[in-house]
Order: C-alpha cells, then structure tokens, then sequence
C-alpha cells in the first residue's frame, strides 16, 4: 500500500498534520473579528472630490427599478440597478475592518506551532522514506 500522495511516506503523518493545520487555522480565524461601517451616512467612495454615502447609492437605485418595471427592455434602467448594486457591494466590501483579537504570547505560539508545524508534517509526509530495509539492500 502507498503512502501519501502516492509516495512511500506516512499516512499518520499526513493526517496528523493535516488535523494541526486545520486546528491551528481554525485558532487564528477565531481570533479575527469583522467590523464594518457601511451605512446610510457614511462615505465609502469619493468621486471628483465629492465623498459618495450609502445613502446616495439607493437614489440611482430606485430610479433604475422604476424605469425597469415601467419598461422592462430600458436599457439605462437596467444599467442604473445593476450599477448601484454593484457599488453597494463594493461599499460593503471596501468598509469590512479586520481586527485581531489580544491574546497573550503563548496563545500565539500555539497557533503559529500548530499551523506551521502541521504543514511541514504534511508536506514531509509526500516525500518518500527510506525503510531500513532498503539501506541494507545497497
């Protein structure tokens, strides 16, 4: 039977690092908190010098659905919610803030050990090992 990645290496090594790297990602993830500030006063984009809202995103947007449902084959309706919505998005995804939470210095060590010590299990577990039995047979 092969080991991992069809090499002579070991399974128990593959899997035990791969059961650190998935504890040790799952810990750093944890530890990030997601803040945003899109809302309807808050500015998100500057245009010309002129500082865009959330707000202001919804005015276009409501014309173009109007304009849609009055005529659904007007082309500058549709061009109008399709716009707004894609810069609704773009100003959610622009105004997301990460932030790591405080943790002492072992907590850390801890996440960096089980991450960067399960890949480099996993990454020699795809390497071939010798077997005492083949340096005896040169």
């Amino acid at each position: 039977m092969r080991g991992a990645g069809g090499t002579d290496g070991g399974i128990g090594r593959f899997l035990m690092g791969s059961i650190m790297m998935v504890a040790g990602g799952y810990m750093f993830l944890n530890a990030i908190h997601v803040t945003y500030a899109f809302g309807f006063s808050s500015s998100f984009m500057r245009v010309g010098g002129f500082n865009l809202t959330g707000g202001m995103v919804f005015v276009p947007f409501i014309f173009g659905i109007g304009m849609v449902f009055y005529n659904s084959k007007n082309i500058v309706g549709w061009g109008l919610a399709a716009a707004s919505i894609v810069m609704m998005a773009f100003g959610v995804i622009s105004s997301v803030k990460l932030r790591l939470d405080n943790m002492t210095s072992f907590d850390l060590l801890v996440i960096l050990t089980l991450a960067v010590g399960g890949l480099g299990l996993l990454l020699s577990s795809l390497k071939g090992f010798d077997s005492k039995e083949d340096i005896s047979e040169r």
